[in-house]
């Protein structure tokens, strides 16, 4: 079976993101002053051959984990759906 994941990677909230504080700070300037604590991350999208949906949960899990996000800065989550 084929599965599409889609991967959400985040900044961890007790570290710094000067991407999402200079997006933040910025917000004023396009009239949206009401926004503000912007995080920027990563999303990834890919896909997975396996015999079940908790095989490829795992696989995900593990490219997550070695590839993906470097768990010492950043937290991820994913969703996923059978093709």
């Amino acid at each position: 079976m084929k599965f599409k994941a889609e991967i959400d990677v985040m900044p961890l909230d007790a570290l710094l993101d000067p991407q999402g504080k200079a997006v933040s700070s910025s917000m004023g300037n396009v009239g949206l002053p009401e926004i503000d604590g912007v995080r920027i991350g990563r999303h990834i999208r890919l896909f997975v051959e396996a015999d079940s949906q908790e095989v490829a949960e795992q696989k995900v899990d593990e490219a997550c984990k070695k590839m993906l996000a470097n768990q010492i800065m950043e937290s991820y989550t994913f969703s996923l759906a059978k093709m």
